[in-house]
């Protein structure tokens, strides 16, 4: 048998609303948009939801429609878009150990990072489990500074029943691996009127209407660019796709949940290996499953095993950002917590569709490999 890592879950309506939008001739930006950003807006419980082509564009516009110029306090413990958003936006990474137990940014190190350019903390909510935003909300408060929640990975995921992205500024990713796929493409969320205006103008060139919005007007081909922005924008094939795709979240998150109960109970009696802790606050959604070996000198051949075996297992995320070629000559920082993790942790198979013999196929493996 073969479990992949993971296989988006698409379903009849997702196809047929593609096929809806083909047959209407309107490709690019257009009515899906405005309903899924309303139907995303309404579930995350904020004010604005604006679509774009990927969770990178949200993160850098979150920085750049800020006027942030100073340093963001994030974690290394990320895929690299998270940093690389950062400097594209023309501010400045300072990486930030993360706590030892979920994974995530460590409100004690975010205070030890601070100086007086800090503008700005991002958090990551890695994994589908959301940050510890009491005192991440806490310390943004003190110290005044913007807060940034990159949930790429934790589309449902709540904290202290509110849900990622409300908290701060919210930026999405919709990548096939993710909980909620529209292929390519990303959502900025926030409550702030005057922020939702300047990033989508940003989006579309820094024009502050959309060709569809402009249909009913006298002159529809006026087009003046109040800001120099971009084409960030997504189209309506993939908005249809994102808004079926959110009918569903929900029941596709508890399926996770259920998935990652059965590895638990599976994999508790396994000395050699942690499994994923749960903080009592947050509401896992489990976009990754993930273990740690004890002995990091047997990860590598671990995963060998794994792969060899048909479980399609991988490593999330190695190297850590400051220590990635662009970053560790300009950004030196010792990361102990960091490190560790990332030399022992491994990335299973989980999809909301997982059958039951594929679920016990990857604990059997796991098992005998270990």
């Amino acid at each position: 048998m073969k479990v992949p890592l993971c296989i988006p879950f698409i379903e009849e309506a997702e196809k047929k609303a593609v096929i809806e939008v083909l047959a209407s001739g309107w490709l690019a930006h257009g009515p899906y948009n405005k309903k899924f950003e309303k139907a995303f807006a309404e579930y995350v419980g904020v004010k604005h939801a604006i679509t774009m082509n990927s969770c990178t564009s949200a993160l850098q516009l979150a920085i750049e429609a800020n006027e942030i110029k100073g340093e963001v306090i994030l974690p290394s413990f990320t895929f690299v878009a998270s940093a690389n958003a950062i400097i594209k936006a023309g501010a400045i990474p300072v990486f930030a150990d993360i706590d030892e137990k979920t994974f995530n940014i460590d409100p004690a190190d975010i205070r030890k990072k601070i100086t007086k350019n800090t503008n700005a903390i991002m958090c990551v909510h890695y994994a589908g489990q959301v940050c510890n935003m009491t005192e991440i909300m806490k310390i943004a408060e003190e110290y005044n500074m913007i807060v940034i929640e990159d949930s790429a990975e934790t589309i449902g995921g709540l904290w202290q029943n509110k849900q990622a992205g409300a908290f701060g500024i919210g930026c999405f990713s919709f990548f096939p691996t993710k909980n909620l796929t529209t292929g390519e493409g990303g959502i900025l969320t926030t409550n702030d009127d005057k922020l939702a205006e300047r990033v989508r103008a940003l989006v579309g060139h820094g024009i502050t209407t959309t060709t569809y919005d402009r249909l009913e007007k006298e002159l529809s081909w006026f087009r003046s660019a109040t800001y120099a922005g971009y084409n960030f924008r997504m189209s309506n094939i993939l908005a249809a796709l994102g808004y079926y795709q959110l009918q569903k979240l929900d029941k596709m998150n508890e399926n996770r949940r259920k998935i990652a109960e059965r590895y638990n109970k599976g994999f508790s009696q396994i000395a050699d290996i942690t499994i994923p802790y749960q903080d009592v606050n947050a509401y896992h959604v489990y976009q990754m499953y993930v273990i740690c070996v004890k002995d990091k000198n047997k990860r590598n051949n671990f995963v060998k095993i794994l792969n060899e075996k048909g479980v399609g297992a991988s490593v999330h995320f190695y190297p850590p950002v400051h220590l990635q070629y662009f970053y560790k000559d300009k950004y030196k920082c010792s990361l102990p917590i960091t490190e560790d993790i990332c030399s022992r942790c491994v990335t299973l198979p989980i999809y909301p569709q997982m059958t039951d013999a594929e679920i016990e196929y990857v604990i059997k493996i796991v098992k005998e490999s270990i």
